[in-house]
């Protein structure tokens, strides 16, 4: 019979490792997240060659002593999930920090090179400990201001098997670039920069102020002109747990894209990807875009603590929401056309802006279909309350 016996503790980790740390980028999100749950003002990234070399995070935060650094590197360790929630049964659902597993440290830490810097608030020095792969290496006082600075290098060195299925450091400099990103934009009150070093210099991708407004943040993150390309929107719906609110900036019919990459969602405050949330959108906007067509944006959607799974798979990069689609579809679908709709202008308005568009959906390939800046909606044009004429 096969002996069960317990595996060692760097083993674990390594493990640990393989979900947690899939590439460099899922190495930055875990230090962002620490940075933002640690009350940061400001946040500074750097990466060297798309992360492959190196990734440094600097926040200036509650900070942490050695004593509390040497427990932050040990497994489930955490300090996210607080005290009078440990033991109740709905203590997951109810935690409203990005992180509480307490096993991201570790596990980055036992595939790379790990350096860990820290200073809380009233102290007269900082402390170091740098972990190499799962061995301490070093351990000692460090000069820095109050917060916290985390660095990653070598990741996989020890591991080549896991190291060449990388991708080249283009692709995970992208992946990189939008981790932060997201993140960026779900905390406008933080103000974030990043740098890249490359062996052609270093750059500074983003500048981001602190405090910012929503749609100045989204436009700063995503692209300068949707902002005015774009609708405000602020609507709540009841649901039998409570009231789900959704915000953002939702770009215009006219400014789309070939590809969905530049829609950014949210819940609770969390980057997600969920195919319920984008089938909403899809659905809000399918009387306005042609199928290749994507649209411009960034949703916000609070809902009541108890209809999220925030224990989600990381694999999926999202969480599992337990709502039932229709009473999703109708409120996400509806709260984007009411809306937009809300911002039409009079129906006899001068059309600003016209884009001819072949669309079977309204009768045959010789149709065309306008797209109007001012953002008309396809019943108005059918009913023919537009009567100026089209060159």
């Amino acid at each position: 019979m096969p002996e069960i016996r317990r595996l060692p503790e760097t083993l674990v980790n390594r493990i640990a490792a393989g979900e947690v740390v899939e590439r460099p980028a899922a190495a930055l999100k875990e230090l962002v997240e620490n940075a933002v749950d640690a009350g940061a003002t400001r946040i500074a990234v750097t990466l060297v060659d798309g992360g492959l070399t190196q990734i440094e995070v600097t926040d200036d935060g509650c900070g942490m002593d050695p004593e509390t650094m040497e427990l932050a590197l040990e497994r489930h360790a955490t300090s996210k999930l607080p005290e009078s929630l440990i033991g109740e049964g709905q203590a997951i659902e109810r935690v409203a920090t990005l992180g509480f597993r307490g096993e991201a440290l570790p596990s980055i830490a036992s595939v790379a090179r790990f350096t860990l810097e820290s200073r809380p608030q009233g102290s007269n020095q900082g402390w170091r400990r740098v972990v190499d792969h799962g061995d301490l290496v070093e351990e000692g006082p460090a000069a820095l201001p109050q917060g916290t600075r985390a660095r990653v290098e070598q990741v996989f060195a020890k591991a080549p098997a896991r190291r060449k299925f990388l991708r080249t450091a283009r692709s995970e400099y992208g992946a990189c670039l939008d981790i932060v990103r997201r993140l960026a934009m779900a905390r406008p009150d933080i103000g974030f920069t990043l740098h890249h070093r490359t062996a052609k210099g270093d750059r500074q991708v983003l500048a981001l102020q602190s405090d910012d407004a929503l749609p100045d943040r989204v436009a700063q993150v995503v692209a300068r002109e949707l902002k005015d390309n774009a609708v405000l929107l602020d609507m709540e719906r009841e649901a039998p747990s409570g009231t789900m609110r959704l915000t953002g900036i939702a770009g215009l019919p006219t400014y789309n894209r070939g590809v969905a990459d530049h829609q950014y969602l949210f819940v609770n405050g969390r980057p997600v990807k969920d195919r319920l949330l984008v089938g909403a959108v899809r659905g809000a906007y399918s009387d306005m875009l042609a199928r290749d067509r994507h649209a411009v944006l960034a949703l916000f959607l609070d809902l009541p603590s108890e209809d999220v799974d925030v224990n989600g798979s990381r694999n999926r990069c999202a969480k599992s929401l337990r709502l039932r689609c229709d009473r999703f579809s109708r409120a996400g679908t509806g709260a984007v056309r009411e809306q937009a709709y809300a911002n039409l202008r009079s129906p006899g308005a001068p059309i600003t802006q016209v884009q001819r568009m072949r669309h079977r959906r309204w009768g045959g390939q010789r149709k065309l279909r306008l797209y109007l800046k001012m953002q008309i909606t396809p019943s108005a044009l059918r009913v023919g309350r537009l009567r100026t004429p089209i060159s």
